[in-house]
């Protein structure tokens, strides 16, 4: 069962009605506000929504233990309550490892994602049930000392000691079962097999100086999400979204409004557009596009990243099996249209006629003959349209 989150909306001040949504999900320990210096800035373009995780801030602290899919089926619960079909989602740590099951199992949800001093799996189990049983045991307030210690370079500890005081008083100040029912969700996490399945343009930010989730530790996020972008800061440790407020939020406006979401989708544009010329070939591409007017122009740009960009793409399956399960897809439903296109541009592929065929007897004898019968015809006309035009090219050589 989901909890419902508390949260802050802000901005956009702009007043755009189309404002893209920010979602700021924090660090162990932490409340919406260590998202301040953010909020304040992006909030001037953005419709900016800093959220308290369960068991932290005003949030609701169930007993545990909690999961990294049960915090972020939260997120989603509070994005369908606030009518927001999809955002980009920037994480500190923990919420880093939330934004991360988000990119992978809800993508459509997800515009982009910033990954902020977080991690594929944060180091071994056993410390994290150390430190839960802690939290029980002795509440927050026995693991602050330590855990601010690694929030803040020590440059900045020995300049600003009230600055780091505030935020030591936010991390005892947390539930004690919020933050142990945590713990047991970290204990449990390890993402790094799942990287590749994040197909949203992703920035990845580590502090140099982070002993936590170190730059060695981010770099496995950078090489194991495609296209993500990888930026070190310095001076910066755990929770670098403060010690580099100007940095970090500079860097966030560039991912979201200054061109890091636009050029994921071109890449996914560009890589589907490619494929989708290998598949049907260069001439009925060149047609579709010659035919895009104004008002279909958005449906062949989705189609082209989705269809073509994602799917298609995917390693799972080869080219040619998909041609032909496209093919028994099409006859089962009897798109007519489509159909006709995919035989031709898999006989053009160098699939095998007879092997056409017997995907075609097989979708007869489970969605029915009158479909496949289409589909035999359509291959017929094909066939012999394609033998037709071999024979004008081999008069013509």
């Amino acid at each position: 069962m989901t909890v419902a989150l508390a949260h802050e909306i802000s901005g956009p001040r702009s007043g755009a009605a189309d404002a893209p949504v920010v979602v700021l999900l924090g660090s162990l320990g932490s409340n919406r506000s260590m998202w301040d210096p953010q909020i304040a800035a992006l909030s001037d373009d953005c419709r900016v929504v800093a959220v308290d995780q369960r068991g932290h801030g005003e949030s609701p602290a169930p007993d545990g233990p909690y999961s990294v899919r049960e915090l972020s089926e939260d997120v989603l619960a509070l994005l369908d309550s606030l009518g927001v079909d999809a955002a980009h989602i920037v994480g500190l740590s923990m919420g880093g490892a939330i934004a991360q099951w988000l990119g992978a199992h809800a993508p459509r949800r997800v515009l982009s994602l910033s990954l902020l001093c977080t991690a594929a799996k944060f180091g071994e189990p056993q410390a994290w049930i150390e430190r839960a049983a802690a939290s029980r045991t002795d509440g927050p307030e026995s693991l602050a000392d330590a855990v601010v210690a690694r929030w803040f370079s020590e440059g900045l500890a020995k300049r600003d000691p009230e600055f780091v005081r505030h935020y030591r008083e936010m991390i005892a100040s947390t539930s004690a079962e919020g933050y142990a029912a945590c713990c047991d969700a970290l204990a449990d996490w390890d993402f790094t097999a799942d990287l590749s399945r994040i197909a949203a343009p992703t920035l990845v930010l580590a502090g140099a100086e982070d002993p936590s989730t170190p730059p060695s530790v981010m770099q496995v996020l950078s090489d194991g999400i495609t296209g993500a972008r990888f930026e070190v800061l310095s001076p910066a440790a755990h929770v670098a979204n403060l010690e580099q407020a100007g940095a970090v939020t500079a860097l966030l406006r560039e991912h979201i409004l200054g061109g890091g979401y636009a050029r994921g989708r071109r890449a996914a544009h560009a890589e589907g557009m490619k494929v989708r010329r290998s598949v049907l070939g260069d001439a009925h591409v060149d047609k579709s596009i010659e035919g895009t007017t104004d008002f279909t122009a958005p449906f062949q740009d989705f189609i082209t990243r989705t269809a073509w960009g994602d799917i298609w793409s995917r390693p799972g399956l080869d080219h040619e099996m998909r041609r032909l399960l496209t093919i028994a897809v099409l006859t089962a439903v009897g798109n007519e249209h489509e159909l006709d296109m995919h035989i031709r541009a898999a006989l053009r592929g160098g699939v095998d006629a007879d092997t056409i065929g017997e995907v075609l007897l097989q979708t007869a004898v489970y969605a029915g003959v009158p479909n496949s019968n289409l589909g035999f015809a359509l291959g017929k006309k094909a066939l012999a349209d394609l033998s037709s035009s071999e024979s004008e090219d081999d008069s013509q050589t």
